[in-house]
């Protein structure tokens, strides 16, 4: 199989737990609703930047990435909602009342609530060693955020966080639907619609947006942690499916916390050592995942980006090679091999 998704997933989880620790230090000084505006727009100035490079250094269109149809606005329409609006504004305001570091593991709830919602309203396929992954990344979690030197815990930050994780999980899924298509111009749109709507939010709510310094720092962590990450994200969903993508992206609330003790000052405990080992048995169980079996496919007409491989062994008339897009046809077959549930093996078990 492929292991390119596995690496695309890990850098995007990596740059979207750093912005945990860095968002909490710059919501001391504005609206966390102003925040969540200004770390989508850096997505979109970002990727926009990216775009304009692109389209010079390709000239093939082909080796393009398949831009989005109207039958698509659907699912990228409730991906923004959920993920771009709902999610950031609860993460960010939770962010008030939570340490960075005990709010970069709640990051960990991602992963289980994507897993979840692909399994039970998706019915994506889920076997015994992504369960065993889940259940070993949210034991580390729990140890992570169980701190017995502490009093009672105000659970609103808590429960807005967790909430924000619920909505990335609809929002994972969503945009597993449209995986194949361009990932840059899903997040650029994502970033412009979601970043406005939550800046317009802000200054309807009379809050408070410093000029300076502040507002920089937003824009350029969005265009990293938002932007490049949302990208690297759905090229991992095109190639491993929603929830093996949403488990191995529990890496990132550990990047989080370890980017929390040098940046604010936190304590390594041996709680956050044993919560380590568990999450790197839970990631060990998802890279050795073998999953094989005899499987059918029926006829299809789809345009995805793609390369020439097992089921894309179609004729090109000028000899295109390397990832390209077109609209190509899938002839019903049958055969066995490893693979992943992404969009080409979404079939029952």
């Amino acid at each position: 199989m492929d292991k390119r998704p596995l690496l695309y997933v890990a850098l995007s989880a990596v740059l979207f737990g750093i912005s945990t620790p860095i968002a909490k230090l710059l919501v001391t000084d504005m609206s966390p609703v102003a925040l969540a505006g200004l770390l989508y727009l850096g997505a979109f100035f970002g990727l926009s930047l990216y775009k304009i490079v692109g389209r010079f250094a390709s000239a093939d269109r082909m080796s393009r990435p398949a831009p989005l149809e109207r039958k698509d606005l659907p699912w990228l329409s409730g991906a923004i909602l959920a993920g771009g609006v709902l999610a950031p504004i609860a993460l960010m305001t939770g962010l008030t009342t939570v340490s960075g570091f005990s709010a970069s593991l709640l990051l960990n709830l991602e992963g289980l609530a994507t897993a979840f919602i692909a399994v039970v309203l998706f019915k994506e396929f889920a076997g015994r060693r992504l369960w065993m992954a889940l259940a070993l990344m949210t034991m580390a979690g729990s140890f992570l955020a169980w701190d017995p030197g502490q009093g009672e815990m105000d659970l609103a930050g808590p429960l807005l966080i967790i909430l924000a994780m619920i909505g990335w999980g609809f929002d994972n899924n969503l945009t597993q639907r449209i995986s194949g298509k361009d990932p840059a111009q899903i997040a650029r749109i994502k970033g412009l619609i979601a970043g406005t709507t939550s800046l317009s939010l802000a200054v309807l709510m009379g809050a408070q947006i410093p000029l300076g310094a502040s507002i920089l720092y937003a824009i350029l962590l969005g265009s990293l942690s938002y932007g490049l990450s949302l990208v690297l994200f759905i090229r991992a969903l095109e190639g491993l499916g929603s929830s093996r993508a949403g488990a191995f992206f529990s890496l990132g609330p550990f990047a989080g916390a370890a980017i929390s003790i040098v940046l604010l000052g936190e304590t390594l405990t041996w709680p956050m050592i044993l919560a380590t080992i568990l999450m790197a048995m839970g990631v060990w169980l998802i890279l050795t995942e073998q999953h094989s079996h005899s499987h059918s496919h029926q006829w299809l007409s789809h345009t995805h980006t793609h390369e020439q491989d097992i089921h894309h062994s179609h004729h090109h008339p000028n000899g295109q090679e390397g990832a390209h897009s077109h609209e190509h046809e899938h002839e019903p077959m049958s055969h066995d091999h490893e693979h992943w549930p992404d969009q080409h093996h979404r079939h029952d078990h």
